[in-house]
């Protein structure tokens, strides 16, 4: 893949100056073997007083801000530029244990893993259960690789992507029965089935790189799994777009749950009437594509909720 270019401003509006209270940002990916950091710049309007970077539990990179006075509007403006290397699934060396589902982690990797595998949402009817083992051969020869690609693909195929503009994170049983959900309720989804069959997921939060236009999911921050394979390591899979390894994924914040990987969080102090609302641009574009566009017209602006 090119270097990527990722622009995220998110704005937030008030009819009357308003109090900001702390803000935290998850808008700065980490370092990895596959993607690398070349840029990061944030800009906040009004200036925070105080702004310190911290590191989470799950050493995702976390900027903490504090305001002083008040102001009609909050801007956060992140851009970042990274050169990432495309991987497969099917690349990877996976320890030949665990080749064929099911196997248990080793000894040394269970107790790090064991909070990944813990599922976080009720399931009183085994709905959950019983759609995560329609993948698994009744000959129990399921080859593990190929049991969570085929679950990644059905979901693509069967369920139908709605963006919601409303925050949180659907109930997977909900999800399943509406047949319908947001990127965000896919990866939530799947990593319940996942847990389910007894492997260690996380939720990831970050962008994707549209440029077929079969993929969905685009213009605001977006969301999919991974999961632990012994001698792989986590691998990427994002249900909403059918993709297996992290083929134009764009890796920002990793964690257990949902809630706990949040772009933008903070508080702010008025009159519940005051808020208009928040408006999310979120732009990805290659260098070989910006620079061809700085050719042509510029490109037009839209502002979208997070999806």
């Amino acid at each position: 893949m090119p270097v990527i270019t990722v622009r995220h401003v998110t704005t937030y509006r008030y009819k009357q100056p308003v109090a900001f209270g702390e803000h935290r940002m998850m808008l700065r990916p980490r370092d990895y073997y596959d993607q690398k950091l070349l840029e990061a710049k944030l800009v906040i309007t009004p200036e925070p007083t105080e702004i310190r970077w911290v590191h989470d539990v799950f050493g995702n990179c976390v900027a903490v801000a504090r305001f002083g006075g008040r102001a009609e509007e909050l801007q956060f403006e992140s851009v970042i530029r990274l050169d990432q290397s495309s991987t497969d699934v099917l690349d990877f060396q996976i320890e030949e244990y665990a080749r064929r589902y099911p196997f248990t982690y080793g000894a040394d990797e269970m107790p790090d893993l064991l909070r990944a595998m813990e599922r976080q949402y009720l399931d009183p009817e085994h709905e959950v259960d019983e759609w995560a083992r329609q993948f698994l051969r009744n000959d129990g020869r399921t080859i593990t690789t190929e049991l969570l690609a085929a679950m990644t693909h059905a979901t693509r195929q069967n369920l139908t992507y709605v963006k919601r503009e409303e925050g949180g994170v659907q109930d997977p049983v909900r999800t399943l029965r509406l047949g319908s959900g947001s990127c965000r309720d896919f990866a939530v989804l799947m990593m319940e089935a996942v847990r389910s069959l007894g492997l260690a997921a996380h939720f990831v939060s970050g962008y994707l790189y549209v440029h077929e236009g079969r993929r969905v999911g685009g213009g605001a921050t977006h969301a999919w799994v991974r999961v632990y394979l012994p001698g792989a390591g986590w691998i990427e899979f994002d249900p909403t777009n059918g993709i297996v390894g992290n083929h134009d994924l764009i890796r920002v914040a990793v964690a257990r749950d949902p809630r706990q990987a949040i772009p933008i969080s903070g508080t702010w102090t008025g009159f519940p009437s005051d808020s208009l609302g928040m408006t999310v641009e979120v732009e990805v574009t290659a260098e070989s594509e910006a620079n061809e566009a700085s050719k042509t017209a510029p490109k037009t602006r839209r502002s979208h909720a997070a999806g």
